[in-house]
């Protein structure tokens, strides 16, 4: 029998909540006391909900609440009960929010001052809705539905999907706008990012070396990080060895090249940036 869910407790759906509704009221701050005022768009549904704003006078909200709902209901059953009621609640707040805040006056009139602050701010608040298992736009639920229909990678599809909306921006909002506009989005995502994965990234480190057992050792001394040895065969030699892989923060990554330099200046080094680590034994080791 498949394993069961385990279901959230209290405490963590009532946090869960709580940082849904930040985050979602910090993207509605940053798109109509920054962005919107000044011309500037977001990517996906938002995007497409800001042109439809300017173009009809609706509230911005009710567009952002009545584009996404479709996705929410199709992508139910593919992405999940929880996530698709987390998602509609961010949305729903963040479609409030935009409503109560439309009459409230600009924070500036600086264009490049609006793309930065709008930019962080809405990627501080998008963050958080997608760090606790959320979402504010239904085009990433359509990105991940086309995506197990074609097989092209989600982020290919959203990058694609953005590409028109800003091209459609330009055409009608100006160039200058459009232009302003994917900067937004650029500074939004790598924020969005940062709060999503934390500072501390994780690098995995895969060592091919004759010293593998002393760079080993080293690692997990100097370290304090656990490594795992995995058998090769060198493909030209043909001889048997053993590869060291072990994951360590990004901060921690320069130190470790020195240990194994120090030790083989020929071992050879791949490093991959690692999205998340869970489980196992990452955490460090004290070191005597």
């Amino acid at each position: 029998m498949p394993g069961k869910h385990r279901k959230l407790s209290l405490k963590e759906i009532i946090v869960r909540f709580i940082f849904i509704t930040a985050g979602a009221i910090l993207a509605g701050v940053a798109l109509e006391i920054f962005l919107v005022p000044n011309n500037i768009i977001d990517g996906g549904i938002t995007g497409i909900s800001i042109m439809l704003n300017q173009l009809t006078e609706l509230p911005l909200g009710l567009f952002l609440f009545v584009l996404n709902l479709p996705f929410l209901i199709i992508g139910y059953k593919q992405v999940g009960k929880t996530f698709a009621f987390s998602s509609l609640y961010g949305i729903v707040v963040l479609s409030l929010t935009t409503t109560f805040l439309h009459h409230v006056e600009a924070f500036t009139q600086e264009t490049i001052l609006a793309v930065l602050f709008g930019g962080l701010l809405l990627g501080l608040g998008v963050g958080l809705v997608l760090r606790f298992s959320g979402s504010t736009d239904g085009a990433e639920i359509l990105a991940i539905l086309v995506s197990k229909k074609t097989n092209m990678p989600v982020g290919q599809i959203i990058l694609i999907t953005n590409v028109l909306i800003f091209i459609v921006a330009g055409f009608y909002l100006g160039w200058d706008s459009a232009m302003y506009s994917i900067f937004t989005y650029y500074i939004a995502s790598k924020v969005m990012d940062i709060v999503v994965e934390g500072l501390d990234e994780s690098k995995s480190v895969t060592i091919i070396s004759k010293e593998y057992e002393e760079i080993s050792q080293a690692i997990m001394d100097r370290l304090g990080r656990s490594t795992t040895f995995m058998y090769a065969r060198g493909g030209y030699t043909k001889e048997d060895t053993q590869v060291v892989y072990c994951v360590v923060s990004r901060l921690e990554l320069a130190k470790l090249k020195a240990i194994v330099t120090e030790i083989d200046r020929n071992a050879f080094l791949a490093v991959e940036h690692v999205s998340d680590v869970s489980g196992g034994n990452f955490a460090k080791k004290s070191i005597h």
